[in-house]
């Protein structure tokens, strides 16, 4: 129009001309695609851009009054039908201020012109109390042929909201870095921002009604579309779908994450399906770095566990390829150099790598037994397809890959081949490493792991990782070798592991002997043991590891330890041959594996003795023993017995007899808890252990040795009348010795013998009192008498402090009557026993505290001091060396001093 619109004369901001809420480009564009999604006739609503502007429709007569009125006009507008029909639409809804322009704007209408523009209506629900439209007018006829018009009217706060929405849609659809797309209801492509475009090399505009299929290979467009056509049917979100495929222009695969979600018109139909898609390749990369550094972490965390379990040269290189195939690849060797297997050093060809090797251990996940292709580095392999056996000697030449490796200690990688021939070296491998064994700078052999066609190629986290494996092995192999070289020092070590001469030990007169076996059994298992125990008690041990042997031996040293630690905490005997057994099961198999143990044990157990010569690691650490405690004041010996020929006890006047202990299983076999009896034995009695190299051989059963020996024990010196318990004790050791054959050389010979001369009771101090504070005095007065009464008046003073101590410390922590006992053998030892559970912890006490330095000044002054469980509570002992005339310790009140 050419005439001023109204309102014409208002603020740019709110009344203008010829405005569009969209471009013209835009409209159609967007029209046209909702027409094409809605083809057919639908009851539902139309859910077009109507439904977001809400447009409000009426019809002015040929009076220029309004003459219909519809319901979204009625919204708009704010008048009903019935206030609005009839009414001069200026007057009904325009400002006073702009009613003049408005009459005006309505005659030219009527005049037959269209008109479009902003025009200001009241509106009560706006804050200011009116609002603007955009009207748009046409001119028409009524039924009479008279000038009427058709008015289309939209708030132009929604159409602005509109402009707004769009345009941070395209803000976001165009300038994120991440790949947007939109599918319509035929899983077609309707629009693609740059970034999308830009993955796939093509303009925006080319992907308007492009597939999946055209964009991916089959398989993911295949993928693609199905899941396209999920999210629409059913409206679920899917995030995180990976899809891959290769961008146009690059021989690299690529993985992208794609997101879709479904796509509504305001009534809620579906238009379509959005999707994001994000190149995730970087991170599936770092992904799959990480899961191979794990993956490598693990096969050492293995391998720590596995290899060096054993010293045998072949276990261990039999460990190496238990871990590696086939986890790290399909095929590997171990060669170890021949001369170091024999024992000598430096074997001729060593430095230039030409020296014999010897085949030690071979492993295939794809097939049977060794196969030709396998030795890369042999010399006429074509010709000659016979494959190195397991034990073979053999060379590799001067200038062979695995030669050179062997030189100068480098890893090298050795490429597969076509293999256009079916047994061509190399035809099946993908790729080899040729590794050196290194340990302490010396190439002890050599390891080959091979992977197969199909598998990846090695790389370099490959090779570091092989590297640390032969590495591992290496150094299990040469300590093996050390061992080897050092075994004539662990005869003397086996040797040093038994008491020297014969031990003391309080209330009992004791005497003992070994016999080793013949040079051809090496190194034994057999021990014996006697441990002082706290409260002048002893404990008496024997046993006997199955076997022969430096494996026999080692378990004999770690067996023996373990006894006198178990010992020394004070455990009942069938508890220390409990725990015992738990050690036992765990040092013969690889990574301390009970229940392997267990089951080669019992083996064992049924069909006798280990054989000599014996691989199997469970065949060495099988053990009997005999454990016995003797308590010199009550007189009675407490006995268990871990599958041991049983102790013979020989009373004054009395023929010698076995003991019937409760023999148990052996050690290592586990399963079944041991028994303990109690023995009481009286003054001059004698108790004999032994091993069953004394009694048992080839030429005669174990049940003839035993009554060979109760025979020998009747008569020790060859007297009628007399018996063991009347003699000498050395006496009767020889006795005993000369009279069984005790020179079969089958197996060592252990005999410990213990006279019974328990404790006077002039040499006993007991006394009970009550959980009383007068308590602590009265100890004191109890002990000075007593030891006045011994005449060791130079102890009177540190006994009383630290009988002090122990008493105190019964009352405040302890439970129950107090009992406090003084003995005196070859030192004296004080006990203090109460009921209660709590052992005492010796705790280093601040300046500033009053209280915590009892026990500090207990194990100051004592010559050693400590706790152990009783029946009803515990039992806190300390003990004192008897003065010979020389300082026994820091004086009392200097180490009172001290603790400040």
């Amino acid at each position: 129009m050419s005439e001023k619109p109204a309102g014409a004369d208002m603020p740019e901001e709110t009344v203008g001309s010829q405005v569009s809420p969209m471009s013209q480009e835009s409209s159609v564009s967007d029209m046209s695609s909702m027409s094409s999604m809605s083809a057919v006739w639908q009851s539902s609503p139309p859910g077009s851009i109507y439904d977001y502007i809400r447009v409000a429709s009426f019809a002015l007569g040929p009076d220029g009054r309004i003459a219909q009125w519809s319901e979204r006009a009625a919204e708009l507008l704010g008048l009903t039908a019935s206030q609005a029909i009839g009414k001069d639409p200026v007057e009904a809804f325009v400002p006073p201020e702009y009613q003049e322009t408005g009459q005006r704007a309505v005659a030219d209408i009527l005049d037959g012109r269209e008109w479009t523009g902003l025009v200001p209506y009241r509106n009560p629900r706006a804050p200011s109390g009116h609002g603007i439209a955009e009207v748009y007018v046409m001119p028409a006829q009524d039924e009479h042929g008279k000038r009427a018009a058709l008015c289309i009217a939209v708030d132009v706060s929604a159409l602005r909201g509109l402009e707004t929405d769009l345009a941070s849609s395209q803000a976001v659809f165009g300038q994120s870095p991440l790949g947007f797309f939109l599918f319509g209801t035929d899983l077609r492509i309707l629009r693609v921002n740059e970034r999308f475009a830009k993955v796939f090399g093509r303009p925006t505009e080319e992907y308007r009604g492009t597939t999946p299929h055209d964009l991916l290979p089959r398989g993911e467009a295949d993928r693609l579309a199905a899941a396209l056509r999920q999210v629409l049917d059913s409206g679920q979100s899917l995030t995180d779908m990976p899809i891959v495929g290769q961008a146009p222009g690059s021989p690299d695969r690529r993985r992208w994450s794609v997101s879709l979600y479904r796509l509504h018109s305001g009534s809620g139909r579906p238009i379509g399906v959005a999707g994001l898609a994000t190149d995730v390749t970087g991170r599936r990369r770092a992904e799959q770095e990480a899961a191979g550094v794990r993956r490598n972490l693990a096969l050492l965390n293995e391998a720590g566990a596995r290899i060096g379990t054993s010293l045998d040269l072949e276990t261990t290189a039999r460990e190496l390829l238990d871990v590696a195939v086939p986890q790290f690849c399909d095929l590997a060797s171990v060669d170890l150099y021949q001369g170091l297997l024999s024992g000598d050093e430096t074997p001729p060809g060593l430095a230039d790598g030409s020296a014999e090797l010897r085949r030690v251990a071979f492993a295939s996940a794809v097939s049977d037994g060794p196969v030709p292709f396998g030795d890369i580095c042999r010399v006429n392999t074509v010709e000659d397809p016979k494959p190195i056996q397991v034990g073979e000697v053999h060379r590799y030449p001067f200038n062979s890959l695995c030669a050179h490796a062997l030189r100068t200690g480098q890893v090298r990688v050795v490429p597969g081949r076509d293999g256009s021939e079916a047994l061509e070296l190399g035809a099946m491998l993908q790729s080899t490493l040729v590794v050196p064994m290194v340990a302490r700078d010396t190439v002890v052999g050599l390891a080959q792991f091979s992977r197969t066609k199909g598998s990846e190629p090695f790389g370099e986290r490959d090779r570091a990782l092989a590297v640390e494996l032969a590495a591992r092995a290496a150094v299990s192999i040469d300590n093996a070798r050390l061992y080897r070289r050092e075994h004539e020092r662990a005869l003397i070590l086996q040797r040093s592991l038994l008491p020297p001469g014969d031990p003391e030990a309080a209330g009992l007169d004791i005497a003992c002997r070994y016999l080793p076996g013949n040079a051809a059994t090496e190194v034994g298992g057999d021990w014996f043991d006697v441990i002082e125990l706290p409260g002048h008690r002893t404990a008496l041990v024997v046993g006997d590891v199955m076997g022969r042997g430096l494996r026999a031996a080692v378990a004999m040293g770690e067996l023996r330890t373990a006894v006198r630690t178990l010992a020394l905490l004070d455990l009942e005997p069938a508890e220390v041959l409990s725990a015992l057994d738990e050690i036992a099961r765990g040092l013969g198999t690889p990574g301390g594996s009970h229940a392997d143990a267990r089951s080669g044990s019992r083996a064992l157990v049924r069909g006798g003795k280990a054989p000599d010569d014996s691989s199997d690691l469970t065949e060495v650490y099988l053990a009997t023993c005999v454990y016995a405690v003797y308590d010199p004041v009550t007189r009675r010996c407490t006995f268990a017995n871990a599958g041991h020929p049983p102790p013979v006890l020989v009373e004054p006047g009395e023929d010698a007899l076995l003991m019937e202990v409760p023999p148990g299983l052996p050690l290592g076999v586990g399963g079944e808890p041991f028994e303990e009896i109690e023995v009481e034995l009286p003054d001059g009695a004698l108790l004999a252990l032994y091993t069953d190299g004394l009694v048992e051989s080839r030429d005669h059963t174990l049940d003839e040795g035993l009554q060979a020996l109760r025979a020998a024990l009747n008569t020790p010196d060859g007297a009628d009348g007399g018996n063991a318990a009347a003699g000498s004790l050395e006496d009767v050791c020889d006795h005993v010795l000369s009279t069984l054959d005790t020179h079969h050389g089958e197996d060592d010979i252990a005999l410990l013998m213990a006279r019974v001369q328990g404790l006077s009771a002039e040499s006993v101090g007991d006394w009970h009192l009550p959980s009383a504070p007068q308590s602590v005095g009265r100890a004191r007065e109890l002990a000075r008498e007593q030891l006045e009464s011994w005449g060791l008046d130079d102890l009177v003073d540190t006994t009383e402090l630290l009988v002090s101590e122990l008493v105190t410390n019964a009352l405040r922590y302890g439970e129950g009557e107090i009992r406090l006992r003084l003995l005196l053998d070859r030192t004296l030892v004080c006990e203090v026993w109460d009921g209660g559970l709590v052992q005492p912890r010796r705790r280093r006490a601040r300046d500033t505290d009053e209280g915590g330095r009892g026990l500090q000044l207990v194990g100051l002054l004592s010559a050693g001091w400590g706790s152990r469980r009783t029946p009803l509570g515990k039992t806190v002992w300390f003990e004192l060396a008897l003065p010979d005339g020389q300082p026994s310790g820091p004086d009392s009140v200097e180490a009172l001093l001290s603790l400040w």
